[in-house]
């Protein structure tokens, strides 16, 4: 074996203890005994073992007694009892307390092998979702949501006031400005990070699923019922449940869920049982909900039970200055998920990316940065790598953008910029023939080269 697992057997019969040791050291495990409660008990105390296999009944302790101290020293390690045909509820009530299970005597060896490796495969179960746990919650730290403009620190602080509480939260924004992301931050951040997080689209599933998807059903509740199934609240139960494009819901639902909010529990459908809840709501929504709610298209009692917290993630567009932070964050993402040297971005090239309108928010913007690193062999994003469409974008509104500050403007500066969007618009209508861009802006070849040179402008074919 590539590890060496430690087991420790627990047995005040020698001739029965040596016996198991045998078994278990020849199936690869790393084996210690010990005859007494009071000797495992030290053992346990002074090393580190995956598996125990004690007997139930011991001359000074009980196997009970050995499975309350491991639970309290070592939680991860588990418990299998021995005991005889006559002890069958003492077993039943180690499992109750924690064991993982019991064999009875005389052991089957072979049955005994089967569930050790049975307990160590739910270990690594545990291990690997504590890990993953882990992972998610360093994921979706506060840090890793990108941005200082003023509206993103006024949300960062609302955020860090509601984390710990289970108040409901409703995010609002285009689509494409992170709302999930927000949502799952403040869930791998709060009180219920060891809990679900369950994230519904209410938008992408038929009307005819969606009360069966979010409430659950009982056999026999509609064609195609052949179980019972729980539906998403009760896998989000003791956690966290996402409802995303919230306005969507179809108005007979919107009564349902309401009842859910406000009873704190699920009636299946096709039964008139009820399931308790204790889950936090985080909804979101890029719809105008206050609007529909005059429209008569979402309820109003619904809508003020949803935003008891609001949240506003403002556009890409209101947010210029994180687009550097986001272009530089994408592209160490990026080139690390595909494996290449780290990559970098022109000066032109972001600037270009700066002046963008982003009508697809933050989830435009990774896409954008992947792709260009894909088609492009270089470790510098160049002007040449953006997008005709974004460069533009960028053209119609270059000039109309300048505004007066009160401490003045770098005119230089400013007409360098105009000048190099309008030559890069020529070069790329001209593709990338000179003498015909030059044309294009009605001045000589000659002169456009120069301009070229002192604008250090990128080829552009």
């Amino acid at each position: 074996m590539n590890e060496t697992i430690k087991v420790l057997v627990i047995d005040d019969d020698d001739s029965g203890r040596e016996a198991l040791a045998l078994l278990l050291r020849s199936a690869g495990y790393e084996i210690t005994s010990a005859a007494t409660g009071l000797d495992a008990i030290d053992l346990i105390d002074h090393d580190q073992f995956q598996v125990i296999v004690s007997d139930l009944f011991l001359p000074d302790k009980s196997g009970l007694d050995i499975l309350q101290h491991v639970q309290k020293v070592s939680p991860a390690t588990e418990v299998i009892v021995v005991t005889g045909h006559g002890s069958a509820q003492s077993a039943v009530r180690a499992m109750k307390a924690g064991a993982y299970d019991y064999i009875t005597k005389p052991i089957d060896f072979d049955e005994l092998k089967i569930v050790v490796s049975k307990a160590l495969d739910k270990q690594k179960l545990l291990s690997e979702n504590i890990y993953l746990r882990r992972q998610l919650q360093g994921r979706f730290e506060f840090n890793n949501i990108i941005g200082s403009s003023p509206a993103m620190n006024l949300m960062f602080e609302r955020m860090s006031r509601i984390v710990k509480t289970d108040s409901a939260v409703l995010v609002s924004g285009e689509s494409g400005t992170g709302k999930e992301l927000v949502a799952r931050a403040l869930h791998y951040n709060g009180p219920r990070k060891d809990r679900p997080f369950i994230a519904v689209n209410c938008s992408a599933i038929p009307e005819t699923l969606l009360e069966s998807e979010l409430f659950g059903h009982v056999r026999g509740a509609f064609t195609g019922a052949i179980k019972d199934k729980p539906g998403r609240f009760e896998a989000a139960n003791h956690g966290t449940i996402f409802l995303d494009e919230i306005g969507t819901l179809p108005l007979h639902l919107q009564a349902k869920l309401l009842r859910v909010l406000q009873e704190h529990e699920v009636e299946r459908v096709g039964s008139n049982k009820t399931v308790k809840l204790h889950v936090r709501v985080i909804s979101a929504t890029n719809a105008d909900l206050e609007n529909m709610v005059k429209q008569g298209e979402f309820r109003e009692d619904l809508f003020y039970r949803l935003n008891v917290i609001p949240i506003h993630l403002p556009p890409l567009r209101d947010r210029q200055q994180d687009i550097m932070h986001l272009t530089s964050f994408f592209l160490e993402k990026q080139c690390r998920l595909m494996g290449r040297p780290p990559c970098s971005i022109s000066k032109q090239a972001l600037e270009a990316l700066e002046q963008y309108s982003w009508p697809g928010n933050v989830r435009e913007l990774e896409n954008l940065i992947e792709r260009m690193i894909v088609l492009t062999d270089t470790s510098i994003i160049s002007l040449d790598d953006v997008p005709s469409k974004i460069i533009g974008d960028n053209k119609s509104g270059a000039v109309f953008n300048i505004k007066m500050s009160n401490d003045g403007i770098d005119l230089v500066s400013e007409i360098s910029k105009i000048e190099t969007s309008f030559i890069v618009e020529a070069l790329k209508s001209a593709k990338g023939v000179k003498a015909r861009a030059a044309a294009l802006l009605g001045i000589n070849r000659t002169t456009l080269v120069e301009k070229i040179k002192r604008l250090k402008i990128d080829a552009v074919g």
